[in-house]
């Protein structure tokens, strides 16, 4: 509940994943995975960070089904500097003019999809680029010096809360739109 995405007290990173002690029962709960999958099957592509990148990369590839298979072959783009090519399927890279790039990749597909990439999202959203946030607010507070998702440095920005649906477990799963 306090935008921590990186836990400072365990190390682990991120700190939403199946291996943290403070949030494993809440990720590997049935209806938080069924509500990931239903958040990712609308997208037709995924813009992602170089660390969730990196993260997800080899998780996707080394398993298969409907889902797996869909977002192996669906179009990736991700925003680096550092990464010089991808070897994952469909995926480019992208670096230079950001904000022409991704307003071109909006207009191109219908859906853009982004899991995690906490520092993606706030340079997003600062740059006006982002037109709704979907957020799994798990019913606990990590504190200490964990990386969080919002920062002091964040500029202000307004959403209209659209949605909001409790888990039985205590998440919930929260959709803003961006308040033009």
């Amino acid at each position: 509940m306090d935008g921590v995405t990186e836990s400072g007290w365990t190390g682990l990173a991120p700190a939403i994943s199946p291996t943290d002690p403070h949030t494993a029962a809440y990720f590997n709960d049935a209806q938080v995975q069924q509500a990931v999958g239903e958040l990712m099957a609308g997208n037709d592509a995924m813009l992602l960070g170089r660390t969730t990148y990196e993260n997800l990369k080899g998780f996707f590839t080394s398993q298969s089904g409907p889902y797996f298979d869909a977002v192996n072959a669906m179009p990736k783009y991700v925003v680096s500097t550092t990464l010089e090519s991808s070897d994952w399927t469909n995926t480019t890279v992208l670096r230079e003019n950001l904000v022409k790039e991704i307003t071109a990749l909006k207009e191109r597909h219908r859906q853009i999809g982004i899991g995690g990439s906490g520092s993606l999202v706030r340079w997003l959203i600062a740059e006006n680029l982002l037109d709704e946030l979907q957020l799994l607010v798990f019913p606990l507070i990590l504190g200490g010096p964990g990386a969080r998702f919002y920062t002091a440095q964040q500029p202000p920005a307004t959403f209209l809360l659209t949605d909001c649906r409790p888990l039985d477990c205590g998440v919930a799963v929260l959709t803003y739109t961006k308040d033009n």
